[in-house]
């Protein structure tokens, strides 16, 4: 269980650790529709069976935490910065197209403006029309590695940067997150069916057995013909509306155009150009010495030093000092939603709290600002 401990975080963390705004979203469910009964095991299963399928639709964002308007222009602020904090309030709308694990495509419609990721292989574009702004990511060739040494001595991430297209802000990227991390600190069962983007819909309900957590459920409605997860909906203890809610408005399962993960900024546009650096293959003294297997490896970690302690729905991420994400530490966005606390600051919100210290580390956890406090205290 202990490589499930903190994957009960990211879906709510990555909001703060990404430099692309991800989006999470909306569960726009319709009436009950009648269907023939299933189990949470065999609603389950249909998720499992669908996995990685091409997709393209449009997903609406609700974000109902407590935070104020998150200012988009100001001191501080770079124009046509794309912040991920300000999807953390208010409501989004998106058009996303995934094809495969090397080809995604998402367009955040603003207010008379459209912001582009689009990722293509070793290519990766971000675009603001709002400034007319572009940066192009490319990954270099993976590092040449001697012959002597077998692929398995390599540690995993000694190679080129990773560009293959990172989890897009749909239903299905978000369920997996809550999926992966079911153990027996929560109860699933399966509810009343429903409509989402017109079409029928189960729905699968997990629901947290601690006591400690802010969440109080999350819903997942999954397409009840290929198993495709259309909606999530995550609960906080104590609020009537949904804290968080992702839905597809719009649905389509054929294959996306191939033209639409072609990028060419437009005419005038400001194009920053950026090389991601390879990772160093390390000399390796005792080429002999076996990696561990993954299957029995120590907790995978968020960042540099980053430990989890508790468990399931009530685990604290912590980062020692000098290693939190920029977008943490320095974000002016970020800062206005702070408040002070003693020896820090901290951001709460009905799902999510987030401490930050005054000597640089970082506690953040589904749980009351209380507990991070407390594991603050124990370190």
């Amino acid at each position: 269980m202990a490589r499930t401990r903190q994957r009960w975080l990211p879906a709510l963390l990555i909001p703060f650790a990404l430099a692309i705004a991800v989006l999470f979203g909306s569960v726009q469910a319709g009436a009950t529709v009648s269907l023939p009964p299933k189990t949470a095991e065999e609603i389950l299963a249909m998720i499992a069976r669908t996995g990685g399928r091409a997709v393209s639709g449009t997903v609406e964002e609700t974000a109902e935490l407590g935070l104020p308007e998150v200012p988009t222009s100001g001191p501080g602020i770079a124009p046509g910065a794309v912040s991920a904090l300000e999807f953390l309030t208010g409501s989004h709308t998106a058009r996303v197209y995934v094809d495969g694990p090397l080809r995604a495509r998402l367009q955040v419609l603003d207010q008379m403006a459209e912001r582009d990721v689009v990722i293509n292989g070793g290519d990766a574009w971000f675009y603001n029309s709002r400034d007319n702004s572009a940066t192009h990511l490319t990954a270099p060739a993976k590092p040449t590695v001697p012959e002597k040494y077998e692929p398995r001595m390599l540690p995993p991430d000694m190679s080129a940067p990773d560009m293959s297209a990172p989890d897009m802000p749909t239903p299905e990227a978000m369920a997996s997150r809550f999926l992966a991390a079911v153990d027996a600190s929560t109860e699933v069962t399966a509810s009343e069916s429903s409509t989402v983007a017109g079409r029928s819909a189960y729905s699968l309900v997990l629901n947290p057995r601690s006591t400690e957590t802010l969440v109080d459920s999350v819903t997942i409605d999954v397409d009840s013909e290929t198993g495709l997860p259309l909606g999530v909906e995550v609960r906080a203890n104590g609020q009537a509306e949904p804290a968080y809610s992702l839905a597809y408005t719009q649905l389509d399962l054929s294959t996306p155009d191939a033209e639409l993960f072609n990028f060419t900024a437009p005419p005038g546009a400001t194009v920053t150009e950026k090389v991601l650096p390879v990772k160093p293959v390390p000399t390796m003294a005792m080429p002999s010495t076996p990696v561990p297997d993954p299957a029995v490896a120590e907790p995978e970690v968020r960042g540099p030093g980053a430990s989890v302690t508790g468990k399931g729905w009530d685990s604290v991420i912590s980062l020692p000092a000098g290693s939190a994400p920029a977008e943490l530490t320095s974000n002016p966005q970020l800062s206005q939603a702070l408040q002070p606390v003693g020896g820090g600051r901290a951001l709460t919100t009905s799902l999510l709290s987030v401490l930050i210290l005054d000597d640089g580390r970082v506690y953040a956890g589904m749980v009351p600002l209380e507990r991070l406090q407390s594991a603050a205290a124990a370190q």
